[in-house]
């Protein structure tokens, strides 16, 4: 990619709606917003579009300068949540978005996204750590496979989520004579007794992100010595790994990306738990949002079939 040359990156998602200015490697300007349901309900692209367009205005005008003459823009790419659930609307949001920035729009999933910000192109597999979890692998064909990314109701086992509900189980487990634990005390600081916790919970737009936000409080306490915490992390971190050898199909190698991958003292878990399982934890190169520059600045990408395109003159 040209240096000098600029493009418009977004990742939208169901709790944030970030979008960046870059030149490059150069992050010029960026503007941060809610996020929405995703393509895969009705109106979809019309309500990404509305928001990236949105969020693309709070980004100072004299670097955008948009328009079908004179545009400093050679691309838009965005990676959405919801993209799997409707080609159709994936497809009309790069439309929108190459018709309204005058320039070429590529549309791709987020975890798409992440995996081709982390090997750059290539392919390998990328597990997804955040309030959901997901492993995907894009093998030498450019073939997707997956493992997990069902959602809080059928999966996303070993995820925030998963890994504060289990804290959260164990507090109510406690107060009914269960073993004790410190997350007792960690809760209160979402309820003043373990009996509100219910309704804390229930009366929550999400109860899913709710949850994940416990899970630092459960890292925090197992890493001081809390032994239900510690039993928690160390089951995540096993279920995490098979989530991988599912996805990975013998590779043996694997990026991790996501939130609750951030903590130093998960990491060091998941490694040593990976390790034993024979799988080989490797840096990744790039996040979700890199994955997106990748999609706008190049055609041709092994992941190229599952990217949504509009617009005209591609780079090759």
């Amino acid at each position: 990619m040209d240096a000098s040359a600029m493009v418009l990156v977004a990742d939208l998602g169901k709790s944030r709606c970030r979008l960046e200015l870059r030149a490059g490697d150069e992050v010029l300007a960026a503007a941060d917003q809610h996020g929405f349901p995703g393509l895969g309900v009705t109106d979809g692209a019309r309500m990404a579009f509305e928001l990236l367009e949105e969020t693309a205005s709070l980004l100072p005008p004299e670097l955008t300068a948009h328009g079908p003459s004179g545009s400093p823009l050679t691309g838009f790419g965005a990676a959405v949540a919801g993209v799997e659930a409707s080609a159709e609307s994936s497809r009309e949001l790069a439309a929108l978005l190459a018709s309204r920035f005058s320039v070429p729009a590529a549309v791709l999933s987020d975890a798409t996204a992440a995996q081709l910000g982390a090997m750059q192109g290539a392919p390998g597999t990328v597990l997804i750590v955040g309030t959901g979890a997901v492993a995907f692998r894009f093998d030498d064909a450019g073939q997707l496979h997956r493992a997990d990314g069902w959602g809080p109701l059928l999966g996303d086992r070993g995820s925030g989520r998963w890994i504060g509900q289990r804290g959260l189980e164990a507090v109510v487990q406690a107060f009914d004579g269960g073993p004790e634990t410190s997350l007792s005390v960690a809760a209160s600081a979402l309820a003043e007794s373990p009996l509100d916790l219910p309704a804390w919970l229930g009366g929550m737009d999400n109860p899913a992100r709710a949850m994940a936000r416990f899970a630092p409080l459960v890292l925090q306490a197992a890493e001081a010595g809390d032994g239900v915490a510690r039993g928690i992390v160390d089951e995540a971190c096993v279920i995490l790994a098979d989530t991988v050898q599912k996805a990975s199909g013998g590779s043996g190698r694997v990026a991790v990306l996501g939130g609750v991958a951030n903590s130093e003292f998960f990491a060091a878990l998941l490694q040593k738990t990976f390790a034993s399982a024979g799988i080989e934890m490797v840096e990744p190169l790039g996040d979700g949002m890199d994955g997106a520059a990748l999609a706008a600045t190049r055609r041709g990408l092994l992941q190229e079939r599952y990217i949504h395109r509009d617009g005209t003159n591609w780079p090759d």
